[in-house]
């Protein structure tokens, strides 16, 4: 079969001719309006995406600002009926009486099966398109960064490592990014091919990631060269000066190299710099701290976290990111009057965590807090059990547990938990394989309990290891087509492909796949 592709402008001239029948989320912006804007009544009531972006009417925001279409029809008697239905949430009425209708409520557009959410699928979500037109584009909106069902803005997958982009928007790309670690294309793979398989500039054994994993491509450091040179060259684990066969060589010029740039100095102990790079700066190295320089003990001894002065003044005295009795030597100190002080602040006791406060100032309150949730206290273990959002019921029981402003699937420890039968409460078909999906999008039940079943909730559908969503229609030529998925236009449904071909629905259109012998967008030239 022969594949051809018909979207942007054919899908919108399929819809002037009356083609399009189903009316839905996805949307491509062409790169003209093949049959005019919509920005009249005329064009905004007379069922067609004129303008070839994948809304029609109302549904397209140039009628809502340009049209006397589409406003809110205001009802004397509003009926107070929540915006809970997908009619409902397109009726141009705020039935609920919030202030907020149809898409604009927050009850429609939380819930994908309605329909109002614009930029949720991988097409949608990297297309360089603002989509739903709320100022954020592809990955840096939420409904792309946080759906789990789009992958584009994940870093850690083949595809996503080497396309230049930085899509999960943390400052770094394709293989610099820690997502990629591991990833084929950022490793070099073969390393005696003369070639720089992960593109970092450095080839086999030049590389460290050869030097990590093959014992032929280790040298000692026991060089002046490698005992600068920023290399792990012998995969221990410990570079240049950091590696003893360095810091303790038995060559006068390395040992003049590791003193000049080791921590041993006042200077070197107070410059904020990780001079010996073995992840340790200043007083927080144990060459600063364990020094024999008086100097330097004094030093350390007046910004060190020790003592219950230090220990409670509420700074960050040895600039090692964690204050007070956060901090280890605090925390873990045998002085009884910091225990004493640490005890009072810390939330350890069930007392502690569960009065509503941040006894301990590091941002978290009782059982947001690790030190409670992961408690060595049974009592407060069991506790802090009954408050989480860490069970299906808690999940789905339409409260804030842990009062941390985020309920049920809103909150990462629902939508996000390691516990695939806790998450089952945001994700109908989440699971460990695609035949177990399979199962869960097909066993009529309401895994997720919100008001979906099976192939009519929008993560079975979207699911790309759900295959039992993939139901057969008929066009009116008689033709089988797959269906398109929720939300989704229905652009076979009139059987566009002549001569055989195969019609397939695509978030920007549909492809045909022409049978043996012929060619073009719908099939219907002979080869």
């Amino acid at each position: 079969m022969r594949r051809s592709t018909l979207a942007g402008v054919a899908g919108a001239a399929l819809a002037a001719l009356g083609l399009l029948q189903v009316a839905g989320c996805d949307f491509t912006r062409p790169l003209t309006a093949p049959l005019g804007y919509e920005t009249n009544d005329l064009a905004c009531s007379d069922h067609i995406d004129n303008d070839g972006d994948g809304l029609i009417d109302c549904d397209d925001a140039d009628c809502i600002y340009d049209s006397h279409q589409c406003g809110e029809i205001v009802s004397p008697y509003p009926d107070g009926r929540a915006e809970s239905t997908f009619l409902l949430c397109h009726d141009q009425v705020d039935n609920d009486n919030t202030g907020q209708f149809d898409c604009g409520d927050p009850n429609c557009n939380s819930v994908p099966e309605f329909c109002c959410v614009r930029e949720q699928t991988n097409d949608e979500c990297s297309d360089g398109i603002d989509n739903d037109s709320n100022g954020f584009t592809d990955c840096g909106d939420f409904g792309c960064s946080n759906n789990p069902l789009v992958h584009v803005c994940d870093e850690d997958a083949l595809d996503t490592c080497v396309d230049g982009k930085d899509n999960d928007e943390d400052g770094f790309t394709d293989c610099d990014d820690s997502g990629c670690a591991g990833i084929a294309s950022c490793t070099e793979s073969e390393c005696a091919d003369g070639v720089d398989n992960d593109f970092d500039g450095k080839t086999d054994c030049a590389d460290p990631d050869c030097v990590k994993v093959l014992v032929a491509c280790r040298t000692p450091e026991d060089t002046l060269e490698r005992c600068q040179d920023r290399v792990d060259n012998d995969g221990n684990g410990y570079t240049d000066c950091g590696d003893f066969s360095c810091s303790k060589s038995s060559d006068a010029a390395i040992l003049a190299h590791c003193d000049s740039v080791g921590e041993k100095s006042l200077a070197a102990c107070q410059d904020g710099v990780d001079n010996d790079s073995n992840g340790y700066t200043d007083c927080n190295d144990n060459s600063c701290k364990n020094s024999t320089n008086a100097e330097v003990l004094a030093y350390c001894a007046t910004v060190v976290e020790t003592g219950v002065e230090r220990c409670t003044d509420g700074i960050d005295n040895d600039s090692n990111s964690y204050t007070d009795c956060n901090d280890n030597s605090c925390k873990n100190s045998t002085d009884p009057e910091v225990q004493a002080a640490c005890a009072e602040r810390l939330e350890l006791s069930l007392e502690k965590c569960s009065d509503g406060k941040d006894n301990d100032k590091n941002g978290f309150t009782d059982c947001a807090d690790y030190s409670c949730q992961r408690s060595t206290n049974v009592e407060v273990l069991e506790y802090c059990k009954t408050v989480l959002e860490i069970s299906f019921e808690k999940c789905t029981d339409g409260i804030d547990n842990d009062k941390n402003s985020y309920t049920d699937c809103a909150d990462h420890s629902c939508s996000q938990a390691a516990d695939l039968s806790v998450r089952r409460a945001c994700q109908e078909s989440v699971a460990l394989t695609p035949a177990e999906a399979n199962i869960f999008c097909s066993d009529g039940v309401d895994n997720d309990l919100d008001g979906f079943t099976d192939c009519a909730d929008f993560d079975c559908s979207w699911n790309d290891d759900v295959t039992v969503c993939q139901a057969t229609l008929t066009d009116k030529h008689g033709g089988t087509y797959l269906a398109p998925r929720v939300c989704g236009l229905d652009y076979c449904a009139d059987g566009p492909c002549k001569n055989g071909g195969q019609c397939v629905n695509e978030t920007n259109g549909f492809t045909c796949e022409c049978a043996p012998g012929f060619t073009g967008f719908t099939c219907k030239d002979a080869q």
